[in-house]
């Protein structure tokens, strides 16, 4: 079958995209095994556990936007195996929050390194694509989640504090995205 329009689309732009695509199914991998960890009947944060779940769904859609990128520049999506998160226990709130800002961090700056692969290729059509998808990768994004990890911090004893903190804000932890905590980005 014929690859499709190619004008300005390198081979290492196409590469780039199916590892970011994999880095974006990682991080839902990586929000799956919050949310049910948080999930747990010996752990049972509800407002956490949906958080993370709508997190892990939007790193889904995120791959899968990029996905018809591929296609519609005539590229080929190669799936690689998805990481296994380096952990399974996730600790306290605080703790898979911190965990959470630092995957959205590696994730933030896969998606720098890829507009500037693009730009060095003169991707025009690429550029334009992530730039009205990734809004904010100057890093003001993850103000939120940081906003987050410090109400968590201020909460005067750790698990009361954390409980009490999950009971206050099931809604916003359940209705704001990792997106809108974390980094503000909708690819």
């Amino acid at each position: 079958r014929p690859r499709g329009p190619r004008q300005n689309y390198h081979v290492d732009c196409e590469a780039r995209i199916n590892k970011q695509i994999n880095m974006e199914l990682y991080a839902s991998y990586v929000y799956t095994s919050m949310a049910y960890y948080f999930d747990r009947d010996d752990v049972a944060l509800p407002g956490f556990h949906k958080f993370f779940k709508k997190s892990s769904e939007e790193e889904r859609e995120h791959a899968d936007k990029l996905m018809k990128y591929q296609n519609m520049r005539g590229g080929r999506v190669a799936l690689q195996p998805i990481q296994k998160p380096s952990q399974g226990q996730w600790g306290t709130g605080l703790e898979a929050m911190q965990a959470a800002l630092e995957l959205e961090k590696t994730v933030n700056q896969s998606l720098l390194d890829l507009h500037k692969l693009a730009t060095d290729h003169n991707d025009a059509q690429l550029c334009d694509f992530l730039g009205k998808r990734v809004p904010g990768r100057t890093g003001e994004g993850n103000q939120g989640a940081l906003g987050l990890c410090d109400q968590l911090e201020a909460r005067s004893a750790p698990v009361v504090g954390e409980y009490m903190f999950d009971k206050d804000d099931p809604e916003r932890l359940a209705s704001t995205s990792s997106r809108g905590f974390l980094r503000r980005r909708k690819l």
